[in-house]
């Protein structure tokens, strides 16, 4: 019985084979489920790995650019500033100069600075608003004036003042017959510049005539300025920075022929102003009648006030505290704008010295006069004082007032993540502060310390 029981448990062969393959087809089965678990796996860590990288990318785009709206803000903040300086009734050179506020001035968590060139030294960053008016004007300049600026040469002399009048070409000049056989070809403008870069569409301009070694316009010799041609610009290794002339010169300066209280001016050079001319300096303290003042206005010309002045003196006995209060109530002019004066309280030497007649002695003396103590210079009288000689003669080409002004705009958020930088130009003529010129120079790079950008990066607080 025992034997037939154990026999009676003994499976067939076959059966045990089919359980063999049900075993190995669930295996299979199993293997399968595990790979395809595994590359499910894979894929879903890929997809995250991706997502999540696509969002850090979207975090550090989206924080880079509220950074550049941060910084664009600060920049439009700084333009109020600006304004507010110059709506003061402090004197020009203290809207102007560059003094601590114009630097390091914070707005909310970023900073904006007004970038000024010094341009007696171009080793250190200087700041503040410019004076258009202390530069010349190249709507205004003839070619003599022109050719004594930095870096001028002839033919771009010559071709500037073609290009802004309707005359005929000049020699060594160029009208359109040159313009129009240029590879990309335009006419000649035959009208006023309406920009400094506007040049560079003139025959014989340049970037390197323009604006010299100084590639970034902050008026300091960086290390790239100076290798000679290692890296751009080609430059003659010495240690200077030779600037071109985009620092001397300008478009927009004009003053209304106004006194200040907006009426206009008495015109000297007319005899019909005799009468008005008599009762202003009768006023000023001037023992004169109508007859003296017809006399002195018949026998002599004036080619601007400070000639009147000078010659008022010595026909009239007009002192120079008469001159004073009836300066800016008379002109040499009938225009209602005069355009293209030169400050002389504010131009550097370089452009007093594109002044027809003056000598680099002439130049020193006026700018030696006009930062003596006690010079008052709300008043052309000083420069009679500086230069006797001269003064009449170069009184044409020179004013004491200002009316347009600009800027270097550098605004940066408070991460140091994005930066700003503008070039303005405002004109206040008409007792309104309006942009007249207004130029991203983002693509010059960082003009200043590089080590600022570092400090906010790190989250550090920048000083003056």
């Amino acid at each position: 019985m025992m034997k037939k029981t154990s026999m009676n448990l003994q499976r067939p062969s076959s059966c045990r084979a089919a359980d063999a393959r049900d075993i190995l087809c669930r295996g299979s089965e199993s293997g399968s489920i595990l790979i395809v678990t595994i590359w499910v796996v894979l894929v879903l860590t890929g997809l995250t790995l991706v997502f999540a990288r696509s969002m850090r990318v979207e975090a550090i785009a989206t924080a880079n650019h509220i950074s550049s709206l941060e910084s664009e803000g600060i920049a439009r903040g700084a333009v109020n500033f600006i304004k507010a300086r110059l709506n003061s009734d402090d004197d020009t050179d203290i809207k102007i100069e560059g003094e601590t506020p114009y630097r390091a001035i914070s707005v909310g968590k970023g900073y904006f600075w007004l970038l000024r060139p010094d341009l007696d030294d171009d080793d250190a960053y200087y700041y503040g608003i410019r004076d258009e008016s202390g530069k010349i004007n190249m709507n205004e300049a003839d070619y003599e004036m022109l050719m004594d600026l930095p870096n001028m040469t002839s033919e771009l002399a010559y071709s500037i003042i073609d290009w802004r009048d309707s005359d005929s070409i000049t020699d060594g000049g160029a009208e359109s017959e040159y313009y129009l056989l240029l590879d990309s070809p335009y006419y000649c403008k035959d009208s006023e510049l309406e920009s400094v870069e506007e040049v560079l569409l003139i025959k014989g301009a340049s970037l390197e005539i323009l604006f010299g070694e100084d590639t970034n316009r902050n008026g300091v010799l960086d290390s790239n300025e100076n290798d000679g041609d290692e890296s751009e610009p080609d430059d003659n290794r010495n240690g200077r920075l030779d600037r071109g002339f985009y620092d001397y010169v300008t478009v927009y300066s004009a003053e209304p022929n106004e006194n200040s209280s907006g009426e206009q001016r008495v015109d000297i050079t007319s005899r019909d102003s005799r009468q008005k001319l008599m009762t202003l300096l009768q006023q000023a303290g001037l023992s004169v009648d109508q007859f003296q003042v017809g006399q002195f206005l018949q026998g002599y010309s004036f080619s601007s006030v400070l000639d009147f002045y000078l010659k008022a003196q010595d026909y009239l006995g007009l002192t120079e505290d008469q001159f004073k209060k009836i300066e800016n109530e008379i002109s040499a002019s009938s225009s209602d704008t005069i355009t293209g004066l030169i400050n002389v309280n504010t131009a550097p030497k370089e452009v007093l010295l594109c002044i027809p007649g003056l000598e680099e002695s002439d130049a020193e003396a006026l700018v030696r006069k006009r930062n003596a103590d006690g010079t008052d210079t709300g008043s052309m009288a000083w420069v009679a004082e500086a230069l006797p000689e001269k003064a009449s003669a170069i009184g044409r080409y020179i004013t004491i007032h200002s009316y347009q002004y600009s800027a270097d705009i550098i605004g940066v958020s408070g991460d140091g993540r994005a930066f700003s930088r503008y070039r303005m130009v405002a004109d206040t003529s008409d007792e309104e502060f309006k942009i007249i010129y207004w130029k991203s120079l983002k693509h010059l790079g960082w003009p200043i310390d590089p080590e600022i950008m570092t400090k906010l990066r790190a989250g550090e607080v920048i000083e003056d």
